[in-house]
This record gives structure tokens, sequence and C-alpha cells, in this order.
């Protein structure tokens, strides 16, 4: 039991092989022209069973009145072919060869039109079975954005020692070396000595 939604599908037709096919369209063709048209309600009939269309068998139902048309016109005709009048003898032609020609290529063109590429038997591609909710219904599927993203690259980091060199840490802050400021103090202290000095030398 399904519930809301699209019905299950339904699993392909199997196609008859091209074989098969072949021996039956020349089959029926052949009994068809060996019996002057007579016969050709057979080959209507296989049509009908197999395309299961409303046309078809109407067409059946035509073909079977024509033949039964021409059977009761034989029989009327006189036995002597000298006692027919050409009017008659065109009439019997016509009608046995309008017949004959008409099944036979009906027959062919809608045969191979239903085993043909547009044709049930004839898909390409074999149905695509569509989601289903958890309660039969359909489940749209999500369409592809119409821009995929540009793919980054992922280029790995540089190893040393392949062409590469080796990677030297940021130097750590140090503080300034204090050279400088001692030897201004040294200077300072050297000045103030000689001053010193200078000063005692005077008052001696």
């Amino acid at each position: 039991m399904h519930g809301y939604g699209y019905p299950p599908e339904q699993p392909p037709k199997r196609r008859p092989s091209s074989g098969v096919l072949t021996a039956l369209r020349v089959l029926f063709v052949a009994l068809t022209v060996l019996s002057c048209g007579l016969l050709g309600w057979a080959a209507m009939l296989r049509l009908a069973v197999v395309t299961r269309k409303g046309r078809d068998w109407a067409l059946l139902a035509l073909v079977f009145a024509l033949n039964t048309g021409l059977f009761a016109f034989m029989i009327v005709m006189p036995e002597d072919p000298e006692q027919t009048s050409d009017a008659e003898a065109f009439i019997g032609v016509s009608w046995i060869f309008g017949v004959m020609v008409g099944v036979v290529a009906y027959y062919l063109y809608a045969e191979i039109q239903h085993y043909g590429p547009q044709g049930p038997y004839g898909a390409a591609h074999p149905p695509v079975a569509q989601p289903h909710g958890p309660y039969g219904g359909y489940v749209p599927q999500q369409a592809a954005p119409p821009h995929p993203a540009p793919h980054v690259p992922n280029t790995p980091a540089p190893t040393p020692g392949y062409g590469y060199p080796p990677a030297v840490p940021p130097p750590a802050h140090t503080p300034p070396p204090a050279a400088p400021q001692r030897l201004d103090q040294v200077r300072a202290e050297l000045d103030e000595l000689s001053d010193y000095l200078r000063k005692e030398g005077e008052d001696r």
C-alpha cells in the first residue's frame, strides 16, 4: 500500500531480439503477399495486440471488412475469365493490390516505430526512480548551485632541505647594551678628577 505521491516505478518492458522481430515481419509480410491480401488481417491482428492502440484495432476491423468484401466479390465473379468484363477485372485487381500494399506498408511502419527509439522499448535511458518521503510523498531534490565555488589549492609549506632555506625565527627583543652609558659616566668622572687636580695645583 502506497501513500500520497507518485506510484512506484514499473519495471521496464523487455524488447524482443532483432532476429525474432525480423523473422516475424518476414512471416506476416509473406503471408499477406502470398494470399493476395486475404490474410492481411493476421498482420494487423499482431500489430493491434503488440501496440494496444485503438487506431490499430479499428484498422484491423477495416481490413477484415475489406477482405470479407473481396472474398464475396470473387465468388460473385464468373468462373470463366472470358466472361469477366474489364471493369470487374480492374476492380478486383485494384482491390487486391490496395489491401495488400496498404497492410504491408502500415504494418512495417507501425511495428518499426513501436520498437524504434521513440517507442516504449527504445528508451535511450532507463527511468530514474524518484526519491520518496517517509509517507510516500515526493521529496524534491535540492538544486545544485549554478556556479560552484572556486577551488583553492592547498599549497604545503616549504620543507627545509629541498631547495628552500631553513626558516629563521625572528630575533628576540634584547635590551640595548649599557657600554655607551658606562663610557660617558667614566668620561664625566675623569673630567671632574682633572678639574679637581687643576684646582689643587692652582691653590698651591
